[in-house]
């Protein structure tokens, strides 16, 4: 009976994805791994061994000045495996996590890093909406007013774009950061686009930051069809409002390297498309 609840509790395991923050745990006496490679082996092995006994697992990432910190604030002796697995139970509860289907772990860590970015990104925006109050003139929330704003326009976007598989970028300077969310949807000729909850309040919440703040960002959307060339259009975000990018203008940002400014080769069977018109009409918490 023991093993029968065994198989239904599921499994969390902190994983030290990189060298350098493996590096930081073995100062602990109680961490008894000596190589990162070897360390990501045994990893990858338990998953499986778990897998194997049909146990549900998820990965989350262990950062140790998070683990270090945690301790503490908590009381906790870090040198000690119950500590370690009581933190990773923590940040599995409130931060990005992988489910383990079967996949390498060369597979999995990517994934997984990605994921915790794009948390932190979307923690970081959401703390700046709510920081900004309410506007001195009309008493509306700014953060709330701009999260609406940028909830019509991508409503907007992914209407007008019509049926396809839609990818979307948000590009977004803050005072310390260079914000940056990715959507990937889906249209059928019949409905309304499909969207990941988790994505689509990312990407919003980043757009909304740049409408607030009134920053220069810029939205691109590339959509595929079968049996058509991709098409890509560009929206330049200026005082809170996206503006169509001409189609040169959209062709000269995808066909120039971002870091070196030079001139890049135009991907085959890609048109390079100015930007929509999204309409003059908005929700009415527009600030």
């Amino acid at each position: 009976m023991r093993r029968t609840l065994r198989r239904e509790a599921p499994s969390t395991i902190g994983l030290l994805a990189d060298e350098q923050d493996f590096a930081a745990m073995r100062r602990y006496r109680t961490f008894t791994f000596d190589d990162h490679t070897a360390y990501l082996q045994q990893v990858e092995t338990l998953l499986k061994s778990l897998s194997a006994q049909g146990m549900h697992a998820t990965v989350a990432l262990f950062d140790p000045e998070e683990f270090a910190e945690y301790c503490a604030e908590s009381g906790l002796a870090p040198d000690t495996p119950a500590s370690r697995s009581r933190f990773t139970a923590e940040i599995a509860s409130a931060g990005a996590t992988v489910a383990y289907t079967g996949q390498p772990i060369d597979s999995l860590i990517p994934l997984l890093v990605s994921r915790a970015v794009r948390r932190a990104t979307w923690e970081y925006a959401t703390t700046i909406l709510a920081g900004l109050g309410e506007c001195a003139d009309c008493g509306k929330d700014v953060g709330h007013a701009a999260f609406d704003r940028a909830s019509h326009l991508l409503l907007r976007i992914l209407e007008t774009a019509g049926p396809g598989t839609h990818h979307l970028v948000c590009s977004t300077p803050t005072d310390n950061e260079h914000l940056l969310a990715v959507l990937h949807t889906e249209r059928d000729s019949t409905g309304p686009a499909r969207l990941e909850t988790d994505e689509g309040a990312e990407f919003v919440t980043v757009l909304a930051v740049g409408i607030a703040l009134e920053r220069p960002g810029g939205v691109v959307l590339r959509t595929s069809r079968p049996g058509a060339q991709d098409r890509v259009h560009g929206w330049r975000l200026i005082r809170g409002d996206l503006v169509p990018l001409t189609a040169g203008e959209v062709f000269s940002a995808y066909c120039t390297d971002a870091d070196t400014g030079e001139p890049v080769a135009p991907e085959p069977h890609v048109e390079y498309c100015a930007g929509f018109d999204l309409g003059a009409d908005e929700p009415e918490s527009h600030h």
